[in-house]
C-alpha cells in the first residue's frame, strides 16, 4: 500500500527535486502503516526522517516571552535554521529540542507523537504554543551521518539488538 501511495501520489517537489511535502501534508490521507517504508529500506543503509517546521502560535493567554505569532524555525536532519533576522528564545527551544528527534521519525498512526502537534511554552505565564508540523521527508544514508559501522558490536542492520549491561559497565582491575 505504501509503495503504491508513493508512486501514485508521490511527494510534492521543487524545481531541484527536493521533497517539500507529502500528500498527507496537503490534506491527503496517509498510508495505513507509515513504518512500512522503513522496513523496505532495511536492505540498504538509507533511512528517512521527516523535515519539521516549528511555528509560534498564540494561545489563550498573552505572550510574555520574546517570540511572536508566526515566528518559526525549520529542522531538516540535524540542521536547524531560522529565517534571516529572526531570533528564537533559548528556554522554549530547550523545551522543544527533546521532542524533535521523535517527531522526525516515522511513527504509528495511533502514537501521540503522530497526532499531537502543539506544545506549550515552558514559561507558565506565557500563552504561546509551538506547532510542530511535518513538512516533508528527507532520505539520509547511515554512512553519511555516523562513523559507527552497521556491523559494529551491538548493532544489527535492519533490527534492534540489545547489548548486555555488563558490556557497558567499566571493568575494575583487582
Amino acid at each position: 500500500v505504501y509503495d503504491r501511495w508513493l508512486e501514485e501520489d508521490g511527494p510534492v517537489q521543487d524545481a531541484a527535486g527536493h521533497r517539500l511535502a507529502w500528500p498527507s501534508a496537503l490534506g491527503r490521507r496517509p498510508p495505513e502503516n507509515p513504518t512500512a517504508r522503513v522496513k523496505q529500506m532495511s536492505d540498504s543503509d538509507a533511512f528517512e526522517l521527516y523535515d519539521l517546521r516549528v511555528e509560534v502560535v498564540a494561545g489563550q493567554k498573552e505572550m510574555v516571552c520574546s517570540h511572536r505569532p508566526g515566528d518559526y524555525f525549520e529542522l531538516r536532519g540535524e540542521e536547524l535554521t531560522l529565517p534571516a533576522g529572526q531570533s528564537f528564545p533559548i528556554y522554549p527551544l530547550a523545551a522543544l529540542l527533546p521532542l524533535l528527534p521523535a517527531k522526525q521519525r516515522m511513527t504509528d498512526p495511533n502514537d501521540w507523537m503522530t497526532t499531537d502537534a502543539e506544545v506549550a511554552c515552558p514559561d507558565p505565564h506565557c500563552g504561546a504554543r509551538f506547532r510542530i508540523v511535518r513538512t516533508g521527508v528527507t532520505t539520509f544514508r547511515h554512512g553519511e551521518v555516523t562513523r559507527v559501522p552497521l556491523d559494529a558490536p551491538g548493532v544489527r542492520h535492519g533490527d534492534v539488538t540489545s547489548v548486555p549491561l555488563d558490556a557497558l559497565r567499566p571493568r575494575r582491575d583487582p
